[in-house]
C-alpha cells in the first residue's frame, strides 16, 4: 500500500514540536502508604498527570530493557513505548508485503508515532502491555501454550517462546463443552483464560451447554452443577493480576434463561452482595461485644471470670448472647483473659470492593449477563410460562411464570447491577456470517459480539482531536486518514499475533476481525454547540460512523 505523510508532511520528525518533560507517578494508599513510585517519567508536556499516571503504572515494561551501558532496567520515556509498538508493527507490515516500498513504511512508523505522542489515537491495554517488548529488547521467554497460523504457509502452529508473537488483542470470545478435564471442557477454559488474563486480555463465555446441579452423569452419580464450576473460575480470575500489573481480570459470563440454574444465576451477586453486608456488620457487632467480654474480666482485684461474682461479665455476656454472637466464641475470650491476655484481636471488614470483605466472597470478577430471547418476551407478553431445560435429555426441568423470572431479573439488577441483558434473537438477527454458526456471548464489555472461539483487537480514534476550533470545523481529511492507518494496524496486529488456543488461532486468521472506534464523542458535540440527543448530532455521529467503518 502506498503511504503518505499527512500529520507529519512538514516535519523533520514525529516529535518536532513537542515538548517532553519529566515527571513523578505516584500511588498512594488510604492511609498515606506509598505502593508505587516512579520519578523518571518522561511525557509531552499537553499530557495530563492521569495519562502520565496510567502510562508509568500500567504499560511500562518494568524490566528487561537495555540501556546504553548494557544494563537492563524498565521503561521511562513514553518515546520507548510508542516506538516498540510502530516499530513492531512496521517490521510485521514490511515483512509481509504491506508497504509499496521502505520510503511507506518510514512514513507509516512516523505517523503512527505522532498520533499517540499527541493523543490523537491509542490501541487496546494488550498492545501497550505486550507489543514489540520482543521486536524492540529482545525480551522473551518459554511458550505459554499459545497457538498462531504462520503467515507465510498458512499453516497453524504452536508458539514457541512467549513473545515472539505477541498477544495484542484485548477481546476474546470462548466457547465451552459439557466436559469436565478435555480440551474445550470447563477445567481447560480455566487455562485458557489464564493464558488471556496474564497478558491484559478479557474473555467472554456462554456456559449454557454445561448440566444443571442433579442432573445425570455418564459414569453414574450426579453433576455438582454450573454453579459451583463458575464460582472456581471466579476464584481463578480473582487470582490474576492482568498484563502483571494491578488491572483486574475481565471476565464476561452469559447463560441462556432456559439453563435449569439460572434463578441461582440471577441471584448469585445479589446473595453475595448480602454476605458482604453480614460480614461487615457482624464484624463490627461482634468486635465490640467481645471487647466488652474481655474488658469486663479484668477487675481492680484481678481477673474474674465468674459472673456470680462479676456482674459487669455477667451482663456483657448476655448482651452479647442477645444478639446471637456464639457461646464458643465468648468462651475463646474468657480464656484467654484468664491467661491474663490483655489485648484480643478480631478483624472488622468493610464495604471496600478491594478488601477482604470482598475477596472472601463468590462471583466478583465477573460481568454476569442473561441471553433472552424473542419467544421470552412473548411468554411475558402474554402472562405465559417459561420452561427450564435440562441440558442431557432437554426435559422439562421446571416451569416457572415469564413474569415472576422478569421480575427477579430486575430486582437483582437493581440490587448489584447484575445480571445484564443481552438480547439473544436480535443479536442473531443481525448477525453477519449467521452461516458459520451462532452468537452465543459477548466479550466483557460487550462491544464485541461475534462467533465462539474468536478475538478483537481494539483502537480509538480521539474525535475531539479533529475538531478545528478556529472555523468550528471537524478535519474530515486527518480523520480518513487516520481511520485508514489504524485499521492497518489492527490486520497486521491479527497477522503477527498469538492465541489462546487453536480454535482462536484459526477462526482470528480467518475472519480477521477488527475493532477500530472512536472516543470523546459527547466532548465533540458539545464543543460543537450540538445538544446530544438532536437530529443534527445523529447527523454526525452517523456520518463520523461511516466514515470509520468505510
Amino acid at each position: 500500500m502506498k503511504i503518505r505523510r499527512h500529520f507529519t508532511k512538514n516535519l523533520k520528525s514525529a516529535y518536532e514540536g513537542v515538548q517532553f518533560e519529566t515527571r513523578k507517578s505516584e500511588i498512594k494508599e488510604a492511609d498515606g502508604r506509598v505502593v508505587f513510585s516512579q520519578e523518571d517519567v518522561v511525557v509531552p508536556d499537553s499530557w495530563s498527570q492521569v495519562a502520565t499516571d496510567i502510562l508509568a503504572q500500567k504499560y511500562f515494561r518494568r524490566t528487561g530493557v537495555p540501556n546504553a551501558q548494557g544494563e537492563t532496567r524498565g521503561e521511562n520515556d513514553c518515546r520507548q513505548v510508542f516506538h516498540r509498538m510502530a516499530g513492531c508493527w512496521t517490521d510485521w507490515g514490511k515483512r509481509y508485503g504491506y508497504f509499496d516500498g521502505d520510503e511507506d513504511a518510514n512514513f507509516f512508523y512516523d505517523e503512527i508515532c505522532y498520533m499517540l505522542a499527541h493523543q490523537i489515537a491509542a490501541p487496546n491495554s494488550p498492545q501497550w502491555f505486550n507489543t514489540g517488548l520482543y521486536y524492540a529488547y529482545g525480551i522473551n521467554g518459554p511458550a505459554q501454550g499459545h497457538s498462531y497460523v504462520d503467515p507465510k504457509t498458512g499453516k497453524l502452529k504452536a508458539s514457541e517462546n512467549a513473545y515472539e508473537h505477541p498477544q495484542p488483542h484485548a477481546c476474546f470470545i470462548q466457547s465451552v463443552k459439557d466436559d469436565l478435564v478435555n480440551e474445550d471442557g470447563v477445567m481447560d477454559l480455566w487455562i485458557r483464560e489464564a493464558r488471556l488474563f496474564k497478558y491484559g486480555s478479557g474473555t467472554g463465555t456462554n456456559f449454557s451447554l454445561i448440566r444443571g446441579e442433579g442432573e445425570k452423569l455418564t459414569g453414574g452419580g450426579k453433576s455438582s452443577g454450573l454453579m459451583s464450576f463458575l464460582k472456581i473460575g471466579d476464584r481463578a480470575a480473582g487470582a490474576i493480576k492482568s498484563g502483571g500489573t494491578t488491572r483486574r481480570a475481565a471476565k464476561m459470563v452469559c447463560l441462556d434463561l432456559d439453563h435449569p440454574e439460572i434463578e441461582n444465576f440471577i441471584d448469585w451477586k445479589v446473595i453475595e452482595e448480602q454476605k458482604v453486608a453480614a460480614l461487615v456488620a457482624g464484624s463490627k457487632v461482634i468486635k465490640e461485644c467481645l471487647s466488652r467480654v474481655h474488658q469486663a474480666c479484668f477487675q481492680k482485684e484481678g481477673i474474674e471470670i465468674d459472673v456470680s461474682k462479676n456482674g459487669e461479665l455477667k451482663k456483657a455476656i448476655k448482651a452479647a448472647r442477645k444478639v446471637k454472637i456464639p457461646d464458643s466464641a465468648i468462651a475463646r475470650i474468657l480464656q484467654l483473659a484468664q491467661q491474663g491476655e490483655t489485648r484480643i484481636e478480631f478483624p472488622e471488614y468493610d464495604v471496600d470492593w478491594q478488601n477482604e470483605a470482598y475477596a472472601t466472597v463468590s462471583g466478583q470478577n465477573s460481568n454476569n449477563s442473561v441471553r433472552v430471547s424473542n419467544d421470552f418476551f412473548e411468554k411475558l407478553e402474554n402472562d405465559g410460562t417459561w420452561s427450564l431445560r435440562q441440558r442431557t435429555n432437554k426435559k422439562i426441568a421446571k416451569e416457572i411464570r415469564a413474569k415472576e423470572l422478569w421480575g427477579r431479573i430486575a430486582s437483582a439488577t437493581w440490587s448489584s447491577a447484575d445480571p445484564g441483558l443481552q438480547y439473544d434473537t436480535t443479536i442473531n438477527e443481525w448477525h453477519t456470517c449467521p452461516a458459520e454458526g451462532r452468537i452465543n456471548a459477548s466479550n466483557p464489555c460487550s462491544e464485541y459480539m461475534f462467533l465462539d472461539d474468536t478475538a478483537c483487537n481494539l483502537a480509538s480514534l480521539n474525535l475531539i482531536k479533529f475538531y478545528r476550533d478556529d472555523s468550528d470545523q471537524f478535519d474530515v481529511e486527518s480523520f480518513r486518514h487516520a481511520c485508514r492507518l489504524w485499521t492497518m494496524v489492527l490486520e497486521i496486529s491479527v497477522l503477527m499475533a498469538q492465541y489462546p488456543s487453536r480454535a482462536i488461532a484459526q477462526n482470528s486468521y480467518d475472519y480477521r476481525t477488527l475493532g477500530l472506534g472512536y472516543a470523546n464523542l459527547g466532548a465533540l458535540l458539545m464543543s460543537m454547540g450540538l445538544p446530544y440527543g438532536s437530529p443534527k448530532a445523529l447527523s454526525m455521529t452517523a456520518a463520523l460512523t461511516s466514515i470509520l467503518t468505510g
